[in-house]
Parts: C-alpha cells; structure tokens; sequence
C-alpha cells in the first residue's frame, strides 16, 4: 500500500515506520503524503487509541528532508512547500485527536526532529542526536522548528540550536525537556508501548479535550484557560465521564468504551 512506511496494527496501538533506511529514512514529498494518509486513517478509526511513529533501522528516526526535491525552488515554491507541509502532517499530528508518540532512533535532524516535535510524547534512545541544521544550507526550519522547538526548550536554548546549526546528544535533549525519556536503543519500542498502554487505561474522549486544551495555551490569540473551561465543560456530556465518575464512586477500574 505504501512505498516509504510500514504500518503495523497491535490492538489499539498503531505503529508507522518511515522506511527509507537508504536515505536514512529522509522526508521527500511521497512520504509526507504517505504519513499524511496513514496518520489521518488511524485517527479516523475508532479502535486506534495511540500512535507510535518511529525510524526503520539503528542509524535514523529522519535525518532531515530531502534536499535534492527543493534545491532549485524559488521564493514562492519554497512558501508553499512549507506551508504544504506544515498542512499535511506537522499541524496534522499536534492536532489529531489521539496522541501520538515518537520513537526517536538515532539521528532526528530538520525535519526529523520537526517530527518528533510535532508528536505529544517524545522517548529517545541513548545513541539520538537532534538538530536544527537548516542555517548551514541558507535557509530555516519550515515545518513548525523554530516555534515547537522554542515552545519546548525556551528561546534561548533554541536560538542557540537553530543558529549553530548543532547537535546535541540524548542526554542533553533530557535535561532541556526536548524528550521525556532517554532509554537504551533495544528499550525503546517497548518504552513507547508502555506509555501507550497507560494511556489507553484512560478516557478517549478526554484525552482528546486535553490535547485541545494543551494546544490552546500556545496558539496566538486563543486563551488556553477558557479553551480549558470549554473542554472540561463538554467532558461533562460524555459517556466517559459518566462511567469514570460511577466507576470510581463504585470503586470499581473504569471501563471506557470510546
């Protein structure tokens, strides 16, 4: 079905692959759509409670976009490319309704780590090297790096990665709240579907109102509290919160069925 993923279906996890170990797994135009298509599929599926995007082989998650596809761009085309972009799959998954988590194997680079930005759970593993190497071809990040990546880290740690052009190591990206964990490379998959299953102990519906309500406080002009208010109110006309709340009275493990 598709060229440059795998997608593997375990129960309620769905684990897409970008499988391009050749090119260590670098974003072009068809494995955008590709991952487009494949994300937008399992959040439409109500059977899908997480999703678990990680790299194919031990050197790469995505070692940035494929520069051969855009060396010759003008001005407008390099806009639109971005702006495509940014559209098909980084706004895609900061927004979907389930979330999404990133297994970073090895180099997260540009559009890598543009990725594994735009996912709401990062775990990297021990041997990952993440950067913003844009500045070094005269151009910036275009899908969402300069704004996530500030958003994570502060602004100052940021400039610093966007203008350096620089790696930095694991380790590092720990300490500055780029990942949320750090495990060793054989772990991480099983790392990733620890935290899914915790997750799909929980609330569908009001996991999906949290993702809403944590995405208002960082887009301009929205105020995150009342997007909060807003959220916590419709929670109250959910089937989920009718069985949370009678669960728990009854002390009894919730059973949810969205």
């Amino acid at each position: 079905m598709y060229n440059n993923i795998l997608v593997e279906k375990n129960g309620q996890i769905v684990q897409i692959t970008i499988n391009r170990p050749s090119q260590l797994n670098a974003l072009n135009k068809e494995t955008i759509s590709e991952l487009h298509e494949a994300i937008k599929t399992a959040g439409k599926d109500q059977s899908t409670g997480v999703i678990i995007l990680t790299g194919s082989g031990e050197k790469a998650f995505v070692a940035g976009a494929d520069i051969k596809e855009f060396a010759h761009f003008s001005i407008a085309e390099g806009g639109e490319l971005a702006q495509q972009g940014q559209q098909l799959l980084f706004d895609l998954i900061e927004n979907l309704s389930i979330p999404v988590i990133a297994a970073v194997n090895g180099f997260a680079l540009g559009g890598g780590l543009e990725l594994a930005m735009a996912s709401h759970i990062r775990i990297a593993s021990s041997n990952a090297r993440m950067g913003l190497p844009e500045v070094s071809l005269g151009v910036i990040p275009g899908y969402g790096g300069t704004q996530r990546l500030a958003q994570l880290v502060g602004k100052g740690k940021a400039n610093e990665m966007v203008f350096t052009a620089g790696m930095i190591k694991a380790d590092e990206a720990l300490t500055w709240g780029l990942v949320n964990y750090v495990v060793e490379p054989e772990e991480l998959l099983a790392k990733a579907n620890e935290i899914a299953t915790q997750i799909l102990a929980n609330s569908r519906t009001a996991i999906s109102s949290a993702i809403n309500a944590v995405n208002a406080g960082f887009k301009s002009g929205v105020n995150g509290f009342e997007a909060e208010i807003e959220e916590f109110g419709k929670c109250f006309g959910t089937a989920d919160f009718k069985e949370g709340t009678t669960a728990f009275i009854e002390k009894r493990k919730a059973n949810f069925r969205s």
